[in-house]
């Protein structure tokens, strides 16, 4: 926050010529939101003049032709300015929309390729606003920014010039009031900038409180939190608007003080330039002409100090967008090796892992899987089973040690490859909305709905699927929950298999299963780590006796490896411990 703040003191030239260098691939349309203002100021600025020469030169003389002549050159001025204004914000506006089209795209593409470090550490409705509303943002510093900038500025000093040719002292009676103006101006543009900020900053914390509670519905629930929570909201929801009356308040009092110091300039110009009129120091064309001169010159100065803070707000928005894009907490891929036909074998050697670089979560690991066996991890919670998955997959970088994969270094495998090599089923289901069969696909389109069917029934939920409405197309509600534990857990074993990976990770798959239901899934997971290289994270001891190899860890560390029926013959062991501590429960149960 203390960065954006320092940012937004003053204009960020380095940020904005940043921001602008996203139009690159639109250059024709930018030239194009350029060259108009050129042409819309002196059209703009004209119809006063016109009208000056209409009173002075035909009115006045009683020249009707002439006045017929100089009405329907002011007739197509009006219309060709209105032509030009109309283009002017159409295709800023679309320049604007194109360039955040292609930053969505660009924002949501790197973060699905961040390390999931940093959404450990990043709320996921700050994220959102960052992709959504802080992109959008970034539209207005084209479509109400600098380009619209640029176009007032044009048309005061096109305004000025014009005024100065047509009569030099109405135009220093008129700019009298216009430090006032400036003034002015300038204080608005300062609060203005402030609440701004205090408004981008509430609505992020907004999004994120409303995410995570959305979210967590059913623990503020649980727990009878709703009025705790709700007065929570309350006092987020009070902060922002808040805000937002602030901004509104120095609205309400600038558009006045402006409207002020225009009529006084108004009445002054009138007062003194009728004297001027009556000493013939000035036409009497001028005199009807620059009331419509003051509301040209005041109107862009007026609404500068606005467009000047959606110009700084966009870039505050910009910086927070480029934040997320320079975050270089990116997994690398400069492996060039792709994992073709990989048998299987996995080896960790001397592995060591921390989350924060300093409290390692696993020391000194090193065990070898060889192809087509089975290896179970089982250990108290914070042990680091499910650290292992997560570093084979690349999902985070180890500190030291190697991970191998058929005798090759893991970092060596293009990242696409080796994590299309291993498919993972986790306790927590993460079902997307839609239907059954896009969030077995994965909305793959290289995988066909036979393939689908015939992996379905192959582990055993091809008759759960069937019995559903609409089957296979099932709509899906988000987080799958019109579907139960068990039947999620199912879709994601067919969405496994359907990948067809070499190497099979389940992470306490049947930990939230009932009983019965545990029965189908164990099943559905025989059938899955056949002839498959296999790690399974197990709760229930009693789903893992058929491995080969059995690792106990604790605190980060291998205490025990080995078949199950060595580890049972260690008297005092960790595993034996473990498994006469859960059957001895069942037991008395």
């Amino acid at each position: 926050m203390t960065k954006t703040k320092e940012k937004t003191k003053s204009l960020d030239w380095p940020l904005l010529k940043r921001v602008l260098a996203t139009a690159l691939p639109y250059r024709s349309l930018f030239l194009f939101c350029i060259i108009l203002p050129i042409i819309l100021a002196p059209v703009t600025t004209i119809r006063p003049y016109i009208v000056k020469v209409m009173v002075d030169n035909h009115i006045l003389k009683e020249d009707l032709e002439g006045l017929g002549f100089m009405a329907m050159l002011f007739i197509g001025a009006v219309i060709l300015d209105a032509m030009l204004r109309y283009i002017f914000i159409y295709t800023t506006a679309l320049l604007g929309q194109s360039v955040i089209k292609d930053m969505r795209v660009r924002v949501f593409k790197h973060i699905t390729n961040l390390k999931l470090k940093y959404f450990d550490k990043t709320a996921i409705g700050t994220a959102t606003t960052r992709t959504i509303s802080d992109i959008e943002a970034i539209n207005n510093v084209f479509a109400q920014g600098v380009i619209t900038i640029f176009g007032d500025l044009l048309i005061v000093i096109a305004v000025i010039c014009v005024m100065f040719y047509t009569s030099w002292i109405l135009t220093v009676i008129s700019l009298v009031t216009l430090p006032l103006l400036i003034i002015a101006t300038y204080i608005f543009k300062e609060k203005v900038k402030s609440t701004f900020q205090a408004v981008r900053s509430q609505i992020s914390k907004m999004n994120a409180f409303l995410q995570e509670r959305i979210t967590g519905m059913n623990v503020v629930q649980i727990f009878n939190a709703e009025k705790r929570e709700a007065g929570k909201f309350k006092e987020i929801n009070r902060a922002y608007t808040k805000a937002n009356l602030d901004s509104v308040f120095y609205y309400a009092v600038f558009f006045p003080v402006v409207e002020l110091i225009t009529t006084i300039s108004l009445a002054l110009m009138i007062w003194l330039g009728a004297r001027a009129y009556l000493q013939d120091y000035v036409s009497f064309g001028s005199l009807v002409a620059f009331p419509l001169f003051l509301n040209l010159l005041f109107r862009p100065v007026r609404m500068l100090a606005d467009k000047f803070n959606t110009l700084q707000m966009g870039l505050v928005a910009a910086d927070r967008v480029f934040e997320v894009l320079d975050d270089d907490s990116v997994i690398e891929d400069k492996g060039i090796i792709v994992a073709e036909n990989i048998k299987g074998e996995v080896e960790f050697d001397d592995v060591s892992f921390a989350y924060d670089d300093e409290n390692y979560v696993l020391n000194n690991v090193s065990f070898k899987l060889n192809p087509g066996e089975t290896l179970a991890i089982v250990g108290s919670t914070g042990s680091g089973k499910s650290t292992i998955i997560n570093i084979l997959n690349r999902f985070y970088e180890i500190q030291s040690g190697t991970i191998k994969v058929d005798g090759v270094n893991a970092k060596d495998y293009t990242l696409d490859s080796l994590r299309s090599s291993v498919s993972m089923v986790l306790q927590d289901v993460f079902l997307f909305n839609g239907t059954v069969l896009d969030n077995i696909t994965l909305r793959d389109t290289s995988i066909g709905r036979d393939k689908v069917i015939a992996a379905s029934k192959q582990i055993g939920a091809h008759v759960f699927i069937e019995a559903l409405p609409d089957g296979y197309d099932f709509k899906v509600t988000e987080r799958g929950s019109n579907l139960s534990v068990g039947q999620r857990q199912l879709i994601s074993f067919v969405r496994a298999l359907v990948f067809d990976p070499t190497i099979l990770v389940l992470d306490e798959a049947t930990a939230s299963i009932d009983t019965e239901t545990e029965a189908i899934i164990q099943f559905a997971i025989e059938k899955l780590i056949a002839k498959r290289s296999s790690i399974i994270i197990a709760h229930r001891l009693s789903t893992i006796r058929h491995a080969n190899n059995i690792m106990v860890l604790d605190k980060g560390n291998i205490v025990e490896f080995g078949p199950h029926e060595e580890l049972m013959k260690i008297e005092n062991g960790k595993y034996r411990q473990l498994y006469d501590m859960q059957f001895s429960d069942v037991e008395a149960v």
